[in-house]
């Protein structure tokens, strides 16, 4: 049987990213295929996890995507690898509403053992009771085992390990603090500027990793956990795809992902359920003259406010896209990509820089102020999920059309607009479409007959 295991945490910022990260690294290292994923909407995260893994890694979210795709996906992708390790997502149990979404939802959903990561600088025996609710509140999450980070000797590991024994938990290991495997933050994630070298971050974390953990053991306790879910099975008999059906000939459709430095917070399947639909052609809107010919522009989310001054000063890249949507391109653009299409973006200094101009939107990065959560829209009777996740706010020069009914994840409408100029779809929201016919019916439509 394959290792397989989730690595979660009691709360956020306890380490986990880089021991995943570091883990990823070192069983690749060892000749291992392994296969990450990611709970949770991070786009960031798996970028790391892919550099780390040299293996694309794969959300898995148990709000935006239904189960059976989630089921689809981990199978999928796990089919072929030696190990399977999924990232977790904030605490353990911590979800959308209650557990929705959350870590020990999708360890119980895919069956797979948890692998703890618990911040115990400062703590010692104090960890029992914390490790005995974490194993005890829900019985259906099979807690392996427990790896304690910023743990500097082994005296201190010593109160550690009696209190695992204690509570009937394996501890696996501890990790000294280590400023060489630190990946700078940005905003609420890890940073992903090309500047930062983190293929040596990561190497030292996989390095740093071996001293101190029992990876051999933490993959044998993986490996001898027996599935129990009987519909698990079936999925991994029989695979479930989507398949996405347009009213054209899918080869006839070409699709412009913006993909550069400023532009790629893009989910995967997102990508795939493009291709799905015709070619997929990548551009720079920080380095290339012109975007490409196409039925299609996508202009995800990203750091555009970190590019202000080039983006600004490539005014043949800024007039390409702008014709496109003043001449009825069809576009979706999220969050950064919507700052894009606006008149300006201000910084944190509240210098003004130009953008394209096709919406009569100002956005600006003074007085950040997060704002934050999951998103169903209700479009006449269609929904989409995503993500909301910006610290700019954005105001309307001019009265501009918005479509659709947004709320959170407890079902409360929230003041999120989802602007529509022309064939024009663009929101704070970064949208997930990988198991729906949404971007299909969107190509082949428009937004126009699509709210009809």
């Amino acid at each position: 049987m394959k290792p397989k295991f989730l690595i979660a945490a009691p709360s956020s910022n306890s380490g986990k990213t880089t021991i995943t990260l570091g883990l990823l690294r070192l069983l690749r290292n060892q000749g291992h295929k392994v296969q990450p994923f990611k709970c949770g909407p991070d786009y960031i995260d798996t970028k790391h996890h892919t550099r780390a893994a040299h293996q694309v890694s794969i959300n898995l979210d148990t709000y935006m995507m239904s189960e059976n795709h989630v089921k689809d996906l981990y199978n999928r992708y796990s089919k072929e690898a030696d190990i399977s390790i999924i990232e977790g997502v904030m605490g353990l149990f911590d979800g959308a509403n209650r557990m929705q979404g959350s870590s020990a939802e999708i360890a119980m959903l895919l069956d797979v053992p948890v692998i703890l990561v618990v911040n115990a600088k400062a703590m010692a025996y104090s960890v029992a009771p914390l490790l005995f609710g974490l194993k005890n509140f829900n019985p259906n999450v099979k807690i392996a085992g427990v790896i304690f980070n910023f743990v500097n000797t082994e005296s201190h590991y010593s109160f550690l390990k009696d209190a695992c024994d204690d509570v009937g938990i394996e501890a696996l290991g501890y990790v000294p603090s280590n400023a060489g495997i630190s990946i700078p933050s940005r905003h609420l994630g890890l940073a992903i500027s090309s500047d930062n070298d983190y293929e040596t971050v990561i190497e030292n974390a996989a390095q740093h990793l071996a001293k101190f953990i029992d990876v051999d053991r933490l993959l044998a306790l993986c490996k001898s956990f027996e599935s129990t879910e009987k519909d698990t099975i079936l999925v991994e008999e029989k695979e479930v795809n989507v398949k996405f059906e347009s009213k054209q000939n899918s080869n006839d459709y070409k699709i412009a992902v913006a993909q550069d430095d400023a532009f790629n917070f893009t989910y995967f399947e997102n990508i795939k359920a493009l291709e799905n639909l015709g070619e997929v052609i990548y551009f720079s809107p920080l380095k290339d003259a012109v975007m490409p010919e196409a039925d299609l522009l996508y202009l995800a989310g990203g750091y555009p406010e970190l590019h202000l001054e080039q983006l600004t000063a490539n005014t043949s890249m800024r007039k390409s896209i702008l014709d496109f949507c003043s001449n009825g391109g069809k576009v979706i653009a999220e969050c950064g990509g919507m700052m894009y299409l606006g008149n300006q973006i201000t910084n944190a200094d509240g210098i003004g820089y130009q953008m394209t101009g096709f919406l009569p939107i100002e956005t600006s990065m003074e007085k950040a102020k997060l704002s934050l959560g999951y998103r169903e829209v209700q479009l006449e009777g269609k929904i989409i999920k995503g993500h909301e996740f910006h610290y700019s706010t954005a105001v309307e020069n001019e009265n501009l059309p918005t479509i659709g009914n947004v709320f959170n994840a407890k079902g409360i409408e929230v003041q999120t607009p989802i602007y529509k100029l022309r064939k024009v779809m663009a929101s704070y929201i970064h949208f997930y479409w990988g198991d729906s016919n949404f971007i299909a019916d969107f190509i082949a439509d428009g937004i126009d007959n699509m709210i009809i």
